[in-house]
């Protein structure tokens, strides 16, 4: 399940296992993406704490499917299958017409998001998250410009710069540290978005 040791839920002690209860879903099952802080329970509380606010936050605006997709999206651009599968089937989920999930998948697959059946403010949001992936030194304040222009708020845009930047972050984590799906449940999130300290998985 990785490169370095983990604790299982079932050996966890003190805060380590304080934190796996409130992350934990079925079963007492946890994401190994988290099993991958056991060592430094510390470390899994800031990257909770940061997943839940920027992705399951009830103030952000943007639909949740479509931050799903930005996550999809840029962990596909960082080949990061981990979070590929669960974050799709987590947009899957969320976005209740499969047909069209599938399609966006395809076309993140074909690295083709123009293919994808989104509108074009969503279409630019998702070439801003590439950029900022890939190149992130080439932005300019012309390409928030664009945002703003295809008609997000500041504030949105400022959601959609941080679950790309938060993925990227995720990504490493799970792809440094040689996190694997086996044993997870995939699709599973914290989906209470009106209370940002439950991080209950369901």
């Amino acid at each position: 399940m990785a490169w370095i040791e983990t604790v299982e839920y079932e050996d966890a002690t003190g805060k380590l296992k304080r934190l796996y209860d409130r992350v934990k879903g079925p079963d007492n099952n946890v994401d190994n993406i988290m099993m991958m802080h056991s060592l430094r329970p510390h470390s899994m509380e800031g990257h909770m704490a940061i997943y839940k606010y920027v992705l399951h936050h009830s103030g952000n605006t943007l639909p949740k499917w479509f931050l799903e997709t930005l996550g999809v999206w840029v962990s596909a651009l960082n080949r990061c299958n981990y979070c590929v599968e669960h974050h799709f089937n987590g947009l899957k989920r969320l976005l209740q017409d499969d047909a069209r999930a599938d399609a966006i998948r395809a076309a993140i697959e074909a690295r083709d998001p123009a293919a994808a059946p989104l509108d074009a403010a969503q279409q630019k949001a998702m070439d801003y998250a590439r950029l900022l992936t890939e190149a992130p030194w080439d932005l300019t304040a012309a390409h928030v410009a664009d945002l703003r222009e295809a008609g997000f708020t500041d504030g949105e845009i400022l959601e959609i710069n941080q679950v790309s930047a938060y993925f990227s972050y995720a990504n490493r984590t799970v792809l440094g540290l040689g996190c694997s799906t086996e044993g997870d449940i995939l699709g599973l999130s914290p989906n209470n978005s009106d209370d940002p300290d439950d991080w209950n998985h369901s």
